[in-house]
């Protein structure tokens, strides 16, 4: 480690290596964050907290002098999403805080659509990514062209694009959806046949809800597309009474074989309500981790997959884009008058009530993919 100053920011090479900065662990700190520790002590060692705390310190002082929050996603490591996330939750959650946020910077802690969508529905504020690497697999499977050749290809249905897609795509479609609101969107159109775009899966976990006839996109999420039926029996065999909990961006078998699938929200919150002794959350690591803190009372079982791109995102950088104003998201002016038409005609529908959830007894109906 010598020869490194630490007064500066981390380079991509310390990065790939995870180096972390050495900030002093004073008193000061220590007074700072302690309260802190509490929410992360099941995932960061008492050996590990000192170094991690005053890098914490130094984020939330930084963020006090620059009036910026922290959009922390589920799927961010508990370091982060515990101890500097200002506004936390699924991506529905997030969307609608960026409207209301009254800061000047806001940090986004996910992955650069959401950064894009923050950015679509408050323009007037500056909006930066720890590291503009950190992207999607679903929302790369598609581009605004796709649309605009789909739309041409299936003129008069209603399109509507999952979130996790770019502002250009969104600005070509008609609204947004997460999967918290999914089947209320596609039902809100009026139509009996909606184009439901890029997500494979959810889109056949939505037309098990549903009347509405889907048709959809060649997409899919790298993290829950990896999970099988085979999976959720092998988890019941080694861990009897376990409850299977799993997202609607997974195949539908894994769905109909699981005790509930929902939203990120969804699943956190029938977690909280469930009763259970013993849980899976077949998504992304990171979730499991936030969620035990509110309910310590479960013994979470952890066979979850890593989002690459999410975890791109660290104590580190989050430090480093505050500090120096870095990796800055800008979206053209005339893609956010599009995307942010999209994104508020979703916002504009009513609230949920509970978080949505689907039904993992729905049966298969049929989902023909879009052909351009």
């Amino acid at each position: 480690m010598d020869g490194v100053n630490w007064d500066k920011p981390v380079s991509k090479d310390q990065q790939g290596t995870n180096t972390p900065y050495l900030l002093p662990y004073t008193d000061e700190v220590k007074a700072a964050t302690d309260h802190l520790y509490e929410r992360v002590k099941h995932v960061v060692t008492p050996m590990e907290w000192p170094q991690k705390a005053a890098l914490i310190h130094a984020i939330n002082t930084l963020k006090k002098e620059k009036n910026a929050v922290i959009l922390a996603h589920n799927y961010m490591t508990a370091d982060i999403f515990h101890t500097v996330g200002d506004l936390m939750g699924d991506s529905l959650a997030l969307a609608r805080m960026a409207a209301e946020s009254d800061a000047d910077v806001i940090v986004q802690a996910g992955v650069h659509f959401m950064a894009e969508t923050a950015k679509c529905l408050a323009p007037e504020k500056t909006v930066l990514i720890p590291d503009m690497e950190a992207g999607c697999s679903l929302a790369s499977s598609i581009t605004g062209e796709d649309v605009r050749r789909i739309k041409q290809a299936y003129p008069g249905i209603p399109v509507a694009t999952y979130v996790n897609t770019s502002a250009d795509v969104k600005a070509e479609c008609d609204i947004c959806c997460t999967s918290s609101n999914a089947v209320q969107v596609v039902e809100s159109l009026g139509s009996d046949t909606v184009i439901l775009l890029p997500d494979q899966y959810l889109a056949k976990n939505v037309a098990a809800q549903t009347d509405v006839k889907i048709l959809t996109w060649a997409g899919s999420c790298e993290v829950h597309e990896q999970f099988t039926a085979e999976d959720v029996q092998d988890l019941r065999d080694a861990h009897p009474g376990v409850v299977i909990i799993t997202h609607p961006e997974s195949p539908l078998d894994v769905v109909q074989a699981a005790d509930f699938a929902g939203s990120t929200a969804a699943m956190a919150d029938w977690a909280r309500k469930s009763g259970a002794k013993k849980a899976v959350l077949l998504t992304e690591c990171s979730m499991s981790d936030n969620v035990a803190v509110d309910v310590p009372e479960i013994q979470f079982i952890r066979p979850c997959n890593l989002c690459p791109h999410m975890k791109k995102i660290t104590l580190e950088n989050i430090y480093d884009a505050l500090r120096f104003n870095q990796h800055e998201v800008d979206v053209d002016a005339a893609v956010i008058e599009g995307a942010r038409a999209s994104v508020q005609a979703m916002l504009d529908l009513p609230k949920p009530t509970v978080p949505a959830s689907f039904d993992p007894a729905a049966q298969e109906k049929p989902v023909d993919l879009v052909h351009v």
